[in-house]
Protein backbone atom coordinates (compact mmCIF):
# COMPACT_ATOMS: atom_id res chain seq x y z
CA UNK A 1 0.00 0.00 0.00
CA UNK A 2 2.77 2.68 0.96
CA UNK A 3 4.49 1.65 -2.60
CA UNK A 4 1.70 2.56 -4.09
CA UNK A 5 1.03 5.59 -2.68
CA UNK A 6 4.53 6.37 -3.52
CA UNK A 7 4.26 5.33 -7.12
CA UNK A 8 0.62 7.65 -7.27
CA UNK A 9 2.71 10.57 -5.49
CA UNK A 10 5.50 10.44 -8.11
CA UNK A 11 3.39 10.38 -10.91
CA UNK A 12 1.21 13.49 -9.93
CA UNK A 13 4.23 15.08 -9.72
CA UNK A 14 6.00 14.11 -12.82
CA UNK A 15 2.55 14.95 -14.47
CA UNK A 16 2.34 18.20 -12.53
CA UNK A 17 6.23 19.04 -13.80
CA UNK A 18 5.69 18.05 -17.18
CA UNK A 19 2.80 19.90 -17.59
CA UNK A 20 4.32 23.09 -16.40
CA UNK A 21 7.62 22.53 -18.75
CA UNK A 22 5.50 21.53 -21.73
CA UNK A 23 3.43 24.96 -21.62
CA UNK A 24 6.60 26.71 -20.37
CA UNK A 25 8.39 25.34 -24.09
CA UNK A 26 5.21 26.11 -26.18
CA UNK A 27 4.64 29.55 -24.78
CA UNK A 28 8.58 30.23 -25.32
CA UNK A 29 7.99 29.02 -29.22
CA UNK A 30 5.02 30.88 -29.84
CA UNK A 31 4.90 34.29 -31.75
CA UNK A 32 3.87 36.59 -29.58
CA UNK A 33 5.36 40.15 -28.10
CA UNK A 34 6.76 40.31 -24.34
CA UNK A 35 4.36 41.41 -22.64
CA UNK A 36 1.74 38.82 -23.93
CA UNK A 37 4.40 36.16 -23.29
CA UNK A 38 5.12 37.16 -19.62
CA UNK A 39 1.34 37.26 -19.53
CA UNK A 40 0.95 34.17 -20.62
CA UNK A 41 3.93 33.08 -18.77
CA UNK A 42 2.26 34.60 -15.32
CA UNK A 43 -1.11 32.94 -15.95
CA UNK A 44 0.37 29.22 -16.72
CA UNK A 45 2.63 29.86 -13.21
CA UNK A 46 -0.93 31.02 -11.14
CA UNK A 47 -2.70 27.95 -12.88
CA UNK A 48 0.34 25.72 -11.67
CA UNK A 49 0.61 26.84 -8.59
CA UNK A 50 -3.12 26.31 -7.94
CA UNK A 51 -2.44 23.23 -9.10
CA UNK A 52 0.08 22.42 -6.72
CA UNK A 53 -1.86 24.02 -4.03
CA UNK A 54 -4.84 21.63 -4.53
CA UNK A 55 -2.05 18.95 -4.46
CA UNK A 56 -0.53 19.45 -1.37
CA UNK A 57 -4.27 19.70 0.28
CA UNK A 58 -4.96 16.32 -0.95
CA UNK A 59 -1.54 15.18 0.14
CA UNK A 60 -2.02 16.51 3.94
CA UNK A 61 -5.22 15.43 4.03
CA UNK A 62 -4.05 12.01 3.16
CA UNK A 63 -1.52 12.41 5.41
CA UNK A 64 -3.55 12.96 7.60
CA UNK A 65 -5.84 9.62 7.05
CA UNK A 66 -2.65 7.35 6.98
CA UNK A 67 -1.26 8.20 10.60
CA UNK A 68 -4.65 7.91 11.71
CA UNK A 69 -5.06 4.38 10.71
CA UNK A 70 -1.37 3.96 11.51
CA UNK A 71 -2.28 4.84 14.95
CA UNK A 72 -5.49 2.57 14.97
CA UNK A 73 -3.45 -0.18 14.15
CA UNK A 74 -0.78 0.58 16.57
CA UNK A 75 -2.82 1.06 19.07
CA UNK A 76 -4.56 -2.74 17.84
CA UNK A 77 -1.36 -4.11 18.04
CA UNK A 78 -0.05 -3.12 21.35
CA UNK A 79 -3.25 -4.08 23.10
CA UNK A 80 -3.21 -7.82 21.60
CA UNK A 81 0.89 -7.46 22.74
CA UNK A 82 -0.77 -7.05 26.36
CA UNK A 83 -3.76 -9.70 25.84
CA UNK A 84 -1.49 -12.24 24.94
CA UNK A 85 1.66 -11.41 27.78
CA UNK A 86 -1.15 -11.57 30.19
CA UNK A 87 -1.95 -14.69 29.15
CA UNK A 88 1.33 -16.33 29.01
CA UNK A 89 2.34 -14.75 32.65
CA UNK A 90 -0.98 -16.61 33.62
CA UNK A 91 -0.04 -19.53 31.83
CA UNK A 92 3.68 -19.64 33.49
CA UNK A 93 2.16 -18.63 37.10
CA UNK A 94 0.19 -21.76 36.94
CA UNK A 95 2.89 -24.16 35.57
CA UNK A 96 5.19 -22.59 38.52
CA UNK A 97 2.67 -22.96 40.95
CA UNK A 98 1.60 -26.54 39.49
CA UNK A 99 5.45 -27.77 40.00
CA UNK A 100 5.60 -26.48 43.58
CA UNK A 101 2.88 -28.68 44.36
CA UNK A 102 4.57 -31.15 42.63
CA UNK A 103 7.84 -30.35 43.71
CA UNK A 104 6.74 -30.17 47.59
CA UNK A 105 6.12 -33.70 48.82
CA UNK A 106 9.87 -34.48 46.52
CA UNK A 107 11.48 -31.78 48.67
CA UNK A 108 10.10 -32.98 51.81
CA UNK A 109 10.86 -36.93 51.12
CA UNK A 110 14.42 -35.33 50.08
CA UNK A 111 14.99 -33.41 53.17
CA UNK A 112 14.01 -36.13 55.12
CA UNK A 113 16.45 -38.57 53.43
CA UNK A 114 19.13 -36.28 53.96
CA UNK A 115 18.59 -35.72 57.57
CA UNK A 116 18.50 -40.03 57.75
CA UNK A 117 21.37 -40.07 55.92
CA UNK A 118 23.26 -37.62 58.29
CA UNK A 119 22.37 -39.55 61.25
CA UNK A 120 23.46 -42.31 59.69
CA UNK A 121 26.97 -40.71 59.04
CA UNK A 122 26.77 -38.82 62.58
CA UNK A 123 26.24 -42.87 64.37
CA UNK A 124 28.87 -44.53 62.09
CA UNK A 125 31.26 -41.39 63.07
CA UNK A 126 30.40 -41.88 66.91
CA UNK A 127 30.66 -46.10 66.66
CA UNK A 128 34.41 -45.50 65.19
CA UNK A 129 35.10 -42.66 67.90
CA UNK A 130 33.96 -44.96 70.42
CA UNK A 131 35.74 -48.24 69.35
CA UNK A 132 39.25 -46.77 68.86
Amino acid sequence: MAQNNGLLKGLVIGVLAGGAVGALIALLYAPKSGRELRADIKEKTDDFMEGAGEYAAAAKTRAVEIMSEAKKRSEQLITDAKRKADTLIEDADKILTDARAKAGPVVEEGTRLKSAVKAGIDAYKEERRKSS
